[in-house]
């Protein structure tokens, strides 16, 4: 039976492609795998002969390349397309990439596969929808199509609901990239794109091995953590051990180092011989954020810092219309400041002076677009800089303007700062396809802009990628995972995880978390154990606190305060013990508390602080976290109440449950539970109670959860209440737990 469908698939495979004969250009070579271009008519007749040069550069690495073009009018044909070269058993699809005009597919209901997006979806479509391409890139997430944007400069956005009977988790199927310069108005994105493809030409035909590597740091991420820099800085040595050694190099660049580090940062990204810009800080789609005001404790540099803060304040009042006065005199009441603080508010000189330092401080477009930056790839880790959907973005400056970068990694929407981001990073170095690694780094809203196909030379890279693609032997993963490198043995524990069953694979994570020296060895352990929440998991999580690598601490926290059973408060609060200096671990334990059980909390903090002679003072700090536990157990009261008092407003009570997709308050799920089963309440207040539980994957509270939503499938409630029972059914037991 099985064959006879990959019979069928083929034979309907050749049928569809003979009825778009005009459309699809078949591969000029035979190869393993195959790669497509999809390409609107428009830019095809304009850059066909630049189109054709790139998919020889591509057919020369082994790969077949199809052009497929259309006047796409939607995505579904688009999907369908790649779907059928993907399922080609003979040369399977592994990558596409969308060049000019093709539609933006806007994801809704579908907020947990971001990393970190929760906009309440009443507000306007265009900004509550995530743009994505895994509508493109993961064939078994399944969607409704809802409409078409209609506004001008929007008529690309189509907009699709996950469905509820999808699988609730990512998983690519190819990877995908996108050839989408930014434009402002009189400039042609077709002449952009012919420019783009020349270059990429021309810089294929060269070879760069990654030996060159810088990683920036920007204001206010991760709490401005150290020791979450350090950690990186460590986690990197064992994925790029050569960037470390004579021949190689590395520069780490904070904003700590520069009042204008952009300056500092702008002279790498040109310097000669730079392969691989990481950059981590917040953004938006028009600017790279660096620099916060200095971090100073002289009196002058501290007085400058208020100024500014004063006439920035001020200046944004009077374009709001506010009062003036009244505002004045509210600074002046909290900060006890005289009239001379506000003199220069809106003096000319002191507008332009504040001006050029605000500019200074940041990464503009302009420094970017035609800046003759010397990086092959970047990865912007921050928010909104991958902004494809607009007409103009950042991120699209560096590989689409007169720069020697041929791709760009970035991100659509908003992102967290807990990201895993050198996740299977050093895996580059060994010649894996940008393409390939996004695979296993997407979220919703990561994107390659420009040419996925790209890789750094290495003797590795052609084994490398077509194993990755094709090679279903556990015997060579395992072979693999034998060898003395970081990258290599994340991606052989990835691999096995896939192919062997939880019997088989638990106890091999668990051996190479408790043994391996590898920081991101350790990490892809963790984060793959998580899948199971097997005991090997539970061992696991008890250790990772006293983990070396920071970052597997406070990914630690995450895991313990989404599990939230009494089981673990005893290692929350030894956190506090044990990890005080780490400022980015201490907020998330500071989070975590409102969440755990308020007796158990106590008791502990009795037990691990209060009564530890040897804790510098341990019941000054006790006295505290009870006075925190007794706030947040006031705070768990009020949202009991709201949830079950029926005589609060609908619009109250919404606001409660919504918030539980944040603040995941285990305790309150049984009356989260009794609200979505009651009949006589609103659908609304129903179908919220139960999409909110489906943000509680790790709950011990979990189980509950699945019951009531199989209770409701059985019962008479409406359509809409049953298909988020099943949604919330499915994310829960289909979880992946992506890191």
């Amino acid at each position: 039976m099985k064959n006879m469908r990959l019979i069928l698939g083929a034979l309907f495979l050749v049928g569809s492609l003979q009825s778009f004969a005009q459309q699809v250009e078949k591969p000029t070579i035979k190869s393993k795998t195959t790669f497509a271009i999809v390409v609107d008519d428009k830019t095809y007749k304009a850059a066909e002969t630049e189109l054709k040069a790139y998919r020889q550069v591509v057919e020369k690495d082994g790969l077949g390349t199809y052009i497929i073009t259309d006047n796409w009018t939607s995505p579904e044909k688009i999907r369908e397309t790649l779907h059928k070269l993907y399922l080609d058993k003979s040369s399977p699809l592994e990558g596409v990439v969308l060049v000019g005009n093709i539609p933006v597919p806007m994801i809704r209901d579908a907020q947990y596969l971001t990393s970190a997006f929760k906009m309440n979806q009443r507000f306007r479509w265009d900004s509550s929808s995530v743009p994505s391409d895994r509508y493109y890139d993961d064939f078994d997430l399944q969607f409704d199509y809802l409409k078409q944007d209609t506004a001008k400069g929007r008529e690309s956005y189509h907009y699709y609901s996950l469905k509820a009977e999808s699988p609730q988790f990512i998983d690519m199927d190819i990877y995908s990239a996108r050839i989408k310069p930014p434009v402002v108005d009189g400039e042609d994105m077709t002449l952009k794109i012919k420019t783009y493809l020349s270059k990429i030409v021309k810089l294929r035909s060269q070879s760069f091995p990654l030996d060159d590597m810088i990683v920036s740091v920007g204001h206010g991420y991760n709490s401005n953590s150290v020791n979450s820099v350090m950690g990186e800085a460590i986690a990197l040595k064992t994925q790029f051990p050569n960037l470390f050694q004579p021949g190689g190099s590395i520069k780490f660049l904070n904003f700590r180092s520069a009042e204008f580090i952009k300056f500092n940062l702008l002279s790498e990204l040109k310097r000669d011989g730079i392969d691989f810009a990481y950059m981590t800080g917040h953004g938006t789609a028009r600017m790279q954020l660096l620099s916060g005001y200095p971090n100073v404790s002289s009196p002058q540099p501290s007085m400058q810092n208020v100024a500014r803060y004063i006439r920035s304040k001020m200046r944004a009042a009077k374009e709001d219309g506010r009062d003036l006065e009244v505002v004045k005199e509210g600074f002046q009441k909290s900060l006890g400041l005289s009239d001379k603080w506000f003199e220069d508010s809106f003096d000319q000189a002191s507008i332009e002076a504040d001006s050029i330092y605000n500019i200074n401080m940041d990464v503009q477009m302009s420094d970017i677009k035609n800046a003759n930056i010397q990086a092959k790839l970047v990865y912007l880790n921050s928010c909104l800089t991958g902004s494809f959907h607009l007409d103009n973005y950042i991120a699209g400056y560096y590989p689409f303007s007169d720069n020697q970068n041929i791709a760009a990694v970035a991100n659509s929407i908003g992102v967290l700062q807990d990201l895993y981001p050198s996740e299977l990073m050093g895996l580059l170095g060994q010649g894996y396809r940008v393409g390939n690694w996004l695979k296993h780094i997407a979220y919703l809203e990561t994107h390659i802009l420009g040419d996925p196909t790209f890789y750094f030379a290495s003797n590795r890279a052609k084994e490398l990628n077509e194993a990755t693609v094709l090679n279903k032997k556990s015997s060579y993963w395992k072979s693999l995972l034998k060898e003395n490198d970081a990258s290599l043995q994340a991606l052989a524990l990835d691999k096995l995880t896939q192919l062997l069953s939880e019997k088989e694979v638990s106890p091999i994570l668990k051996s190479y978390y408790f043994n391996s020296a590898f920081e991101s060895t350790r990490m892809q352990a963790f984060q793959l154990l998580s899948q199971f929440e097997n005991q090997d998991y539970i061992d696991v999580l008890h250790a990772a606190k006293n983990d070396s690598y920071e970052y597997i601490r406070r990914r630690a926290i995450y895991d313990l305060t989404d599990f939230g059973s009494n089981e673990f408060v005893k290692d929350l609060i030894q956190f506090y013990v044990s990890d005080p200096h780490s400022e980015r671990v201490a907020y998330r334990i500071r989070w975590a508390l409102q969440f755990m059980d308020p007796t158990e909390a106590k008791r502990q903090i009795n037990e691990v602080i209060r009564q530890n002679n040897s804790l510098f003072g341990g019941k000054d700090l006790a006295d505290k976290l009870d006075k925190d536990v007794e706030y947040y157990q006031k705070k768990t009261e009020e949202l009991n109440q709201n949830l079950t008092d029926k005589s609060v407003v609908e619009k109250e009570r919404l606001s409660a449950i919504n918030s539980l997709r944040l603040y995941r308050n285990h305790n309150v799920i049984p009356n989260v539970i009794k609200l979505a089963k009651d009949n006589s309440e609103s659908e609304a207040l129903r179908v919220a109670g139960l999409e909110a539980m489906g943000w509680f994957t790790l709950s011990y509270q979990r189980d509950e959860i699945v019951k009531a939503c199989d209770d409701i499938l059985k019962s008479q409630s409406s359509e809409a209440i049953k298909k988020e029972a099943l949604k919330t059914k499915n994310r829960i037991k289909g979880n992946s737990h992506k890191i």
